[in-house]
């Protein structure tokens, strides 16, 4: 399994990164996780555009779903006329969602591109990925997926606050992607985003090799501090995502 990072700003788009939006690869299968600001032109710089077999939308917050829009114009007015029926699993409202972000609200012809899957927090298999979920601590329904293919596996927090269940999504997990929006420090929001101490607490705790920090909001945050802060309780591999980069999941 691999992963690669077509954006990891958090909010917004920063200088150098598009919003959340991650490619994990198997045995050739191809699934986009969240798709935010920025994600189709990234996707354009890792294989053809039409090349992915299934989207996974966390939630519906506009930096981890709009660019599906952008998305659904790509493979409904592809020249070639040889885009398939795209499965897209999220929470429920999604193709509500996307319909009223092309500025029509209709789904007529969304049909025609996307094959509606809704999330309910049961288990899925997506291609070659064993697919289970955690309910987020988030404004709006989030849940967080955990991915299992070929023995490795691969969590994925979404965005939450703090979260107990986020232990058992990352047990013995390759590599946790983890957001890590806030500083440490008083006056941080209840049941919104992570800081890095906390994303580096529940890594510790559920045994997780390797965890790679995302989701952060460059305009405000710290990068370093974030960092620092996670490994001062974490002792496994440490990384802060990085736009384009690939990772390797799994020995």
């Amino acid at each position: 399994m691999q992963m690669t990072v077509l954006g990891c700003a958090g909010t917004f788009p920063g200088p150098a990164s598009g919003c959340s939006a991650y490619l994990v690869e198997h045995d050739g299968f191809r699934l986009l996780v969240d798709a935010g600001y920025g994600a189709v032109g990234a996707l354009q710089r890792h294989g053809d555009l039409l090349d992915v077999d299934a989207v996974l939308l966390s939630h519906l917050h506009a930096d981890h779903c709009i660019d599906l829009v952008a998305y659904s114009y790509a493979r409904f007015y592809d020249p070639r006329g040889t885009a398939p029926l795209l499965p897209v699993y999220g929470p429920p409202g999604t193709a509500e969602r996307i319909a009223a972000a092309t500025g029509s609200g209709r789904q007529d012809w969304l049909g025609q591109v996307f094959d509606w899957r809704t999330l309910d927090g049961g288990p899925r298999q997506i291609g070659p990925f064993a697919a289970s979920f955690v309910r987020t601590n988030h404004p709006v329904e989030c849940w967080a997926p955990r991915l299992e293919a070929g023995g490795a596996v691969l969590a994925y927090t979404g965005d939450t606050g703090r979260c107990e269940d986020l232990v058992a999504l990352a047990r013995d997990a390759d590599l946790l992607l983890a957001e890590a929006s806030f500083l440490d420090g008083p006056g941080n929001p209840e049941g919104v985003h992570l800081c890095g101490r906390e994303a580096g607490e529940y890594a510790a705790r559920a045994g997780a090799r390797s965890l790679l920090l995302t989701h952060l909001v460059g305009a405000w945050g710290d990068a370093a501090a974030t960092l620092a802060e996670a490994k001062a309780v974490y002792d496994g591999e440490l990384a802060l995502a990085e736009d384009g980069r690939t990772y390797r999941v799994g020995r």
